[in-house]
């Protein structure tokens, strides 16, 4: 599978994508909002293998992609994806994760979640697409606004989260907001 933007190749992760996924999941920026019990490299072993899984599933249910710098160097920036919701059919779980030196560059997560999004209504003919964050994590709520996401749900979340003031927030887009904002 693979989805080509402007400046990117979002694509199914292949083996050599194993050390530098390993390498930027181990980078303690990256961990901020992580649950610490779940931020060890056994883990984000677990998860690239998971990822790999997915790509393999018939029907697909979860697309989880690398994303690619389309000019050289190629190196991976980071993972996205569009994740099943459980119960839900017409609606995924949208995900975004760069490479801490990635973050804040160039709209570069802006330019993968548009991608996304497009894809996510236009060929899997979604109805909504949601996505959560940590309260704290600001970058990931001005990029849900700027989709045009609402804010539905704001839990207390789990207790490491509570310990540090944080709560859960879930956001939602829908197809016609979407198309809405598009065509605006």
């Amino acid at each position: 599978m693979e989805i080509v933007t402007k400046r990117f190749l979002l694509r199914d992760f292949i083996d050599s994508d194993r050390a530098p996924f390993l390498e930027y999941q181990a980078d303690p920026r990256n961990l901020t909002f992580y649950n610490p019990e779940e931020s060890s490299p056994d883990r984000a072993a677990h998860l690239f293998e998971l990822f790999q899984a997915w790509a393999q599933e018939n029907p697909r249910c979860n697309y989880q992609l690398a994303i690619i710098r389309r000019q050289a160097p190629h190196n991976l920036l980071g993972c996205c994806g569009l994740r099943e919701v459980v119960g839900k059919s017409e609606e995924m779980e949208l995900g975004i994760e760069l490479a801490p030196n990635y973050w804040g560059r160039y709209g570069y997560a802006i330019e993968v979640g548009r991608s996304l999004l497009d894809y996510g209504f236009r060929e899997l003919n979604l109805a909504k697409i949601s996505g959560s964050t940590i309260s704290a994590n600001v970058r990931v709520e001005r990029l849900a606004a700027w989709f045009g996401a609402e804010i539905v749900e704001i839990d207390p979340g789990a207790a490491w989260m509570s310990a540090r003031g944080w709560s859960d927030v879930t956001w939602r887009i829908s197809k016609q907001r979407w198309e809405d904002r598009a065509a605006g």
